[in-house]
């Protein structure tokens, strides 16, 4: 009989299309995951980015951003590259307008 891995919910994460695309946000909030992760990595501890996203209420959604972000690298990573890819095409047509 083969183990099926139990399925981890993120209880205090949320993806709701009609929110911030569909990416994962902290609960009750348009705080992306990829913006705490953002913030972390820049070397913002847990009381600094609340102060940056007040709306945060706390560090819980920090520590479940952290954690939803350690399950799912490669959504976050996708959603950092989807990004760069709007930036970048966003700035190529103002580049194309000002040419004309």
């Amino acid at each position: 009989m083969a183990a099926t891995a139990a399925k981890i919910g993120y209880p205090h994460i949320t993806k709701n299309h009609g929110v911030c695309s569909g990416r994962a946000c902290v609960s009750g909030t348009r705080v992306r995951v990829m913006d705490i992760v953002s913030l972390h990595n820049a070397g913002l501890g847990p009381d600094e980015i609340v102060r940056e996203y007040p709306t945060l209420e706390g560090t819980v959604g920090v520590y479940a951003a952290l954690v939803y972000h350690a399950d799912h690298k490669g959504e976050i990573e996708s959603d950092f590259a989807e990004d760069r890819r709007l930036a970048d095409e966003s700035e190529r047509q103002r580049l194309e307008r000002q040419g004309q």
